[in-house]
């Protein structure tokens, strides 16, 4: 009798062996706003040790672009698609009334329903789905929130950019479906989304995978950070100033090898001062704000840290796909070298706009690139992408990935790490075909077969690249410029004159893109200024206005 017992025993062990579930989990970490060179691997002074020994300890990639902006961002690396095809075009919805539904499919301020995002693809597989952070993909009713595009958990805020230390009105917090009051003293959104993210992977009651999108609003606007945090680093921005900063970041990023010793600066953007040409009283002001910048990137890195230690005590750090990027390039608005907004602004814990570092920083915080969030130049869509996985990647330790590689990518990855189908239909929507290419053995084996095309547009500015060369439309300029990235990645050598059929071979290409991505038609002002914003204070917005009408 004991040993039949023992040998079903041992059967149903063995039984247990073959169908435990061995998929990865993945955990992708975004921050908004900061800058290709801000943290440690990528050049950067700002303590970030976490992540940094997730970047020696993975894999790092030189060549990897974002949409330029916020929400489009979020839009494409949530589906695998271009932003316009998901109807996030230009600017989401937003809590002062409909912004950005513009009546035009590409142009709705929301993801449409024939788009799926990785939390419902990962879902359908049996994946737990947590998000934790900024949403941005649609605002005015709960069929555009995370709850029901996928997700099993979700705490943060559904609006864009909000206070720090006491989120409210509009841009307040979120626990699933439910708005959450104002928060007590002692509260700050970079610890928060992650405390919750950790809570919603402990509180797990299966043993199957998960799926985690911690996305973090710091460092946007506004400059917020604790003053234990800021005080480390007042002070040091004064004695260096963003001209030596520019030169001391591109000379570690060559020790990184990251870029070749032939790799020079862009000049200083024109909206900034040279740093000798500052009052010691502007020294002062600028210095502070870039204080608090570093403070809100570092406090980003111990919370990263945090995660990693939960994960490490339950037992999934080795077998868990860690990504970590951001949404776009370091942010110059208001386009002033000193910072936008007054002082005081930083210590008021309720206010949610635009007081920033300035142009000087952010132009420094892109080293070595020209231009920032928004344009479609190297500084407003290159970002820092670090690819840590113990159990999958072990022979790529501290490798670096140089094939061009962009957002609609991840959809494919994730589809293939976790043995997902990637859907025809839902819910009786026909959805768009995936545009990217799996990563996964690039991860494995350093080799990515490159893509033929790519494509960006936002806010009127243009980009095409192929192979080598890249095609930009700075919407100031009127025109399109030609750039071989291989030999000017800061796009100072404008080809177009001496290779002008390849030019129009691209940018041809690029206007069949456009059609086909629902970026032409773009909103005419009439249909825009047709559309009424309501006037609804929240939460009753939630029962003020009906589900959104979805194209077909």
């Amino acid at each position: 009798m004991f040993r039949v017992c023992t040998t079903f025993l041992i059967a149903a062990l063995l039984s247990l062996t073959v169908f435990a579930d061995e998929r990865p989990n993945i955990v992708v970490v975004m921050v908004d706003d900061m800058g290709f060179s801000d943290i440690g691997s990528y050049g950067g002074e700002i303590p970030t040790p976490n992540l940094d020994k997730l970047a020696h300890n993975g894999v790092r990639f030189s060549h990897f672009y974002n949409a330029g902006r916020c929400y489009p961002t979020r839009a494409s690396l949530m589906t695998g698609l271009h932003p316009h095809q998901t109807g996030i075009g230009g600017a989401t919805n937003s809590p002062k009334g409909l912004g950005g539904d513009h009546g035009v499919f590409g142009y709705r301020g929301y993801l449409n329903r024939n788009s799926v995002t990785i939390g419902e693809v990962l879902k359908d597989a049996g994946y737990n789905t947590y998000m934790t952070g900024k949403w941005h993909l649609g605002y005015h009713t709960p069929d555009r929130w995370p709850l029901q595009r996928g997700f099993d958990k979700f705490y943060g805020i559904i609006a864009g950019a909000s206070a720090y230390f006491k989120p409210n009105g509009g841009r307040g917090l979120m626990l699933n479906n439910e708005p959450l009051p104002v928060p007590g003293d002692g509260y700050y959104t970079t610890d928060a989304f992650t405390d919750y993210a950790i809570k919603f992977v402990e509180e797990q009651k299966n043993d199957d995978p998960f799926f985690l999108y911690v996305a973090y609003t710091a460092p946007h606007w506004p400059l917020h950070a604790k003053e234990e945090d800021i005080q480390k680093f007042v002070g040091k921005y004064k004695k260096i100033g963003w001209d030596k900063l520019r030169t001391k970041r591109l000379a570690k990023q060559k020790k990184e090898g990251l870029f070749d010793k032939k790799q020079k600066l862009s000049p200083r953007d024109g909206g900034a001062r040279a740093w000798k040409e500052l009052t010691d009283k502007e020294k002062d002001r600028v210095d502070y704000r870039m204080a608090v910048y570093a403070a809100q990137m570092y406090s980003v890195d111990y919370n990263v840290g945090k995660l990693i230690d939960s994960l490490k005590k339950q037992g999934k750090f080795d077998n868990t796909v860690i990504l970590f990027l951001s949404d776009n390039g370091g942010c110059a608005e208001m386009y002033d070298d000193l910072g936008s907004k007054e002082d005081a602004k930083i210590h008021d814990e309720y206010f949610s706009g635009a007081v920033s570092y300035g142009q000087g920083w952010a132009n420094a915080s892109n080293t070595p690139f020209r231009r920032f969030k928004v344009w479609q130049n190297e500084g407003g869509i290159s970002t820092p992408l670090i690819v840590h996985w113990p159990k999958g990647i072990k022979k790529m330790k501290n490798k670096w990935i140089r094939t061009p590689a962009y957002l609609p990518d991840f959809m494919p990855t994730f589809v293939e790490l976790a043995g997902a189908k990637y859907p025809e239909k839902r819910n009786g929507y026909q959805i768009t075909p995936v545009e990217g290419d799996s990563l996964v053995t690039a991860l494995k084996t350093g080799e990515h077969v490159q893509h033929t095309w790519m494509f960006w547009e936002h806010m009127r500015h243009r980009a095409v690249r192929f192979g080598k060369w890249k095609g930009v439309w700075e919407r100031e300029l009127g025109k399109w410029q030609l750039f071989d990235i291989d030999n000017d990645r800061n796009e100072m050598i404008d080809l177009a004159q001496k290779e002008p059929e390849l030019l129009k071979k691209m940018t041809d290409k690029w206007e069949e893109w456009a059609y086909r991505a629902h970026v032409w038609p773009k909103p005419t002002k009439k249909i825009a200024d047709g559309i009424s914003a309501p006037k609804v204070p929240w939460p009753a917005f939630q029962k003020a206005r009906g589900k959104g009408v979805e194209l077909h």
